[in-house]
């Protein structure tokens, strides 16, 4: 079924301007909207939760709002199939060059932070042709074998180099390696992340970047994308820390979530919002749980 689906559907699509697919995106949006409106509750739950100050009309409009962006990104994506490299570097405008230089600069592994929000499959395509230097993407193989090789094809077309999480440790061991990693999704395990305030609730985080940084020295940096019109956007990256060693417990993963976390508040409808963000129940025992993680992060990195 998945090879059906690409060959008849995905992959024709591909052939056509941004501007044809664009008409696609607008019958995705009625369909997500009015037809089959598609997760709705959790859509609604969700941004309920995180904008508790807005009414149900301003709720409601969001929710449209970001129909409408899962179709645009639903469209975009196929086109990447097919991008070239000038196309896709004229719909990813790099912000602040002068920073991308400072960053290409540093004499250690660079791991960049950033999230689902905007495109981040067009941000994952052109990386390996912003940055000279080898570019990896860690992620986890999707469950359906056939379209996880499809979209690594897409993803590494560039330069990237898609990873699977279990077998990160190699690239790290290359000391101008730059390492990606999408660090909002929900952890599997409520009770090994890290928990902190994230849009005004009690939330679970993954906290494989700072444990990454520290385990192999790396400097962070995190990676902001904004939607300047209808197919394109900005790139700006920011260094988080390039002594990942010197910095306090939690400070690495409190400072990116805070960064998305303000994009978010910018552009409300452009996160992710379709997943169950706050799935996962707070462990009754969390304060000796959270005391003895920072106790172990101190013993195997700071003693």
């Amino acid at each position: 079924m998945g090879a059906l689906l690409y060959y008849l559907v995905v992959a024709p699509l591909s052939l056509f301007p941004l501007r044809v697919l664009n008409g696609i995106s607008h019958i995705l949006f009625l369909v997500f909207c009015y037809l089959i409106p598609y997760r709705k509750k959790v859509i609604q739950q969700n941004l309920q939760k995180a904008f508790p100050e807005k009414s149900q009309q301003e709720i409601d409009v969001l929710t449209k709002e970001y129909y409408h962006f899962l179709a645009d990104l639903i469209v975009e994506s196929i086109n990447n199939f097919r991008f070239s490299k000038d196309a896709l570097l004229a719909r990813m405008v790099l912000e602040n060059p002068d920073e991308l230089a400072q960053i290409e600069a540093i004499q250690k592994p660079i791991i960049l932070v950033s999230s689902h929000y905007n495109n981040w499959e067009w941000l994952i395509s052109a990386l390996g042709l912003l940055f000279k230097r080898p570019t990896y993407g860690i992620g986890m193989p999707l469950s359906a074998a056939f379209w996880d090789k499809k979209l690594t094809e897409k993803r590494e077309r560039f330069g990237l180099k898609v990873v699977h999480a279990a077998n990160y440790q190699q690239i790290f061991k290359q000391k101008d390696a730059l390492v990606l990693v999408l660090a909002d999704q929900a952890p599997a395990d409520a009770k090994k992340a890290y928990w902190t305030k994230f849009l005004g609730q009690e939330t679970p985080v993954i906290f494989g970047p700072e444990y990454l940084a520290n385990r192999y020295d790396c400097a962070v940096v995190y990676v902001t994308i904004k939607n300047t019109q209808s197919g394109f956007y900005s790139v700006s990256f920011e260094v988080i820390t390039e002594q990942a060693l010197q910095e306090n417990y939690g400070y690495i993963t409190e400072k990116h979530l805070a960064l998305l976390a303000e994009s978010i508040h910018q552009a409300p409808s452009r996160w992710f919002w379709s997943h169950k963000r706050w799935k996962r129940q707070k462990p009754t025992e969390l304060s000796q749980i959270m005391e003895q993680a920072k106790a172990d992060f101190h013993a195997k990195f700071r003693s």
